[in-house]
């Protein structure tokens, strides 16, 4: 049971999703004040945000109180996971790509004998049995 689980931790992709997961975590917060004071102001010029800053179009309710769909919030999301995304993939996954690369041209696998077709196989066990016979 340990050792099932000690080969599924030195598995390569476990590795490489567990350094994902903590350098995206801590990669967000740089990305969410980036959005936030460079990406949102941008946007803000061309739309018009409401009292709480929320930008998006505006709809009256049954009531006639204004109501704004918070459109900023999602493209500050969607720009935050392609950041994220971004720099998780050129900060790690194309150097592990590269190394795994470089470590697999380093130590070529052994070609694996090409299989024989069924009708060899065939007539070597009509082979095998005719010596049989014999003996």
């Amino acid at each position: 049971m340990i050792k099932g689980f000690k080969e599924f931790i030195l598995r390569g992709n476990v590795i490489d999703l567990a350094v994902a997961v903590v350098i995206g975590g801590a990669f967000t917060a740089i990305v969410n004040a980036v959005v936030a004071s460079i990406i949102n102001p941008i946007v803000a010029l061309f739309f018009n945000a409401d009292e709480a800053g929320n930008f998006g179009p505006v709809v009256y309710g049954i009531y006639g109180q204004p109501v704004t769909f918070p459109l900023g919030d999602l493209l500050t999301a969607v720009i935050s996971f392609f950041a994220v995304a971004l720099v998780v993939y050129f900060a790690f996954v194309m150097p592990m790509n590269a190394y795994k690369a470089r470590r697999a041209a380093k130590n070529p696998v052994a070609e694996e004998a090409a299989q024989a077709s069924e009708a060899e196989l065939l007539a070597e066990i009509r082979d095998l049995l005719q010596q049989q016979r014999r003996a």
